[in-house]
């Protein structure tokens, strides 16, 4: 069958993250991933999913009036009809945008949808070093982030930021959890302290609904 995706799940709910926080947007979760991240917190992505048309996908939006849409995971990219569905939604009238983890090419949607890359931490667990190939097609509008739970984390993150090797504006740095090893407070410092141009990063969801609701 052509033009299908296998969805895990459609919602609408305010935006947690990135430099879009707090807007309200449509969510859509697609089902599989080629990693296996220690710290995820979508596991259920990389099973559960069913099998919807693109033109099923886009009817079962329409009830929420909303023109922001991200596409996220699991890991979006994989699936060889994600470009359609961009394509479509921008036909639609939606601002699209696309959370991955940056393992996968980028350059068939990178100059029609906002990239939100989440570079691989070394907590993660996996070794993750396939963004690099993928930085030449990120613009200055997109975001990446780095999830920091300890202190080989930040210090991987900071490297790559002093690099000078991102082409982006925004660079998220979005602690692991309030109990990790790098606290939200401690976090904070540390940017400060080293004068690092980057945006601290809560997840603005969690604190509305809690870490364990699915769809929000």
């Amino acid at each position: 069958m052509i033009n299908v995706l296998r969805v895990c799940e459609i919602f609408h709910s305010i935006q947690g993250e990135t430099s879009l926080s707090g807007l309200p947007f449509i969510f859509i979760r697609l089902a599989g991933c080629n990693l296996g991240c220690s710290y995820c917190d979508s596991k259920f992505a990389r099973e559960e999913g069913t099998e919807l048309s693109i033109n099923e996908i886009i009817e079962k939006i329409q009830i929420y009036k909303t023109e922001q849409v991200l596409i996220t995971g699991g890991e979006p990219l994989i699936q060889k009809e994600t470009p359609a569905l961009v394509n479509a939604l921008i036909e639609a009238g939606y601002r699209v945008s696309i959370e991955t983890n940056g393992e996968t090419p980028i350059q068939e949607v990178s100059k029609i949808a906002r990239i939100v890359m989440d570079i691989k931490t070394p907590s993660s667990g996996v070794d993750a070093f396939k963004y690099k190939k993928n930085l030449k097609h990120l613009k200055t509008s997109d975001e990446v982030k780095f999830i920091i739970g300890t202190d080989g984390d930040y210090k991987f993150a900071k490297q790559i930021v002093q690099s000078g090797e991102l082409p982006v504006k925004e660079i998220l740095f979005s602690p692991l959890s309030a109990s990790s090893a790098i606290s939200p407070s401690s976090l904070a410092k540390k940017i400060l302290d080293d004068h690092l141009q980057v945006r601290l990063q809560l997840q603005l969801h969690k604190m509305i609904w809690g870490s364990n609701t699915r769809g929000v």
